[in-house]
């Protein structure tokens, strides 16, 4: 991923904001998991029944996440030209514009457990990611539209019990979908590496 830094300064982390789709909190140094998927990845009356729904937060993210792992769509990520392509460019800035603690790329969605950096908000790395995969995706399938659905979940992790929870959660996804047997057997993810630390980088 070879996109080019901003021309002026840093770009302000922005706190508490939505981009018309679900809220998102950003701050620099903050320990965030994050889930964002392919455009296809939900039916729309399951997305129309989800934006109705008044139910808590926790509650929602566990039935979406269970319509995500039924592999619901086009599933390009479980083409491995494409999954090793998103797992790639994710970490091409790791350790510079972000930390990452954790990912796994799924076959219609990924998650993400990645600390924060000053000066790169968590919405600008998520656009990177996203604008980079997408257009070299549709290259290589032979396809063009939109390739990512235009927003993101993320929940910032409280303290090192919620971190080792979160990243248990990102590692056992391939298995809890009945992809693999073990985590380690999946092929776009951290559990195959050796664990990450945060606040170990610049």
């Amino acid at each position: 991923m070879h996109d080019s830094d901003p021309p002026s300064g840093p770009p302000a982390h922005r706190g508490w904001h939505s981009r018309g789709y679900l809220p998102h909190f950003d701050s620099p140094d903050l320990i965030q998991a994050i889930t964002f998927r392919l455009v296809d990845a939900l039916p729309r009356h399951v997305v129309e029944a989800l934006a109705n729904d008044i139910e808590a937060d926790a509650d929602r993210r566990d039935r979406v996440e269970a319509f995500l792992n039924a592999g619901y769509g086009a599933c390009y990520l479980a083409d491995p030209r494409i999954g090793s392509l998103v797992e790639e460019a994710m970490l091409y800035w790791d350790m510079h514009r972000y930390r990452l603690l954790a990912w796994v790329v799924m076959p219609n969605h990924v998650h993400a457990v990645l600390e924060t950096v000053e000066g790169h908000p968590l919405s600008e790395v998520l656009q990177a990611w996203k604008s980079y995969t997408a257009k070299a995706a549709n290259r290589l399938l032979g396809r063009d539209g939109s390739f990512w659905h235009p927003d993101y979940f993320d929940r910032f992790i409280r303290d090192e019990r919620h971190l080792a929870r979160a990243v248990d959660y990102v590692h056992w996804n391939p298995v809890r979908a009945g992809l693999v047997d073990d985590p380690v057997g999946w092929p776009y993810t951290s559990a195959r590496l050796p664990p990450r630390n945060a606040g170990s980088g610049p």
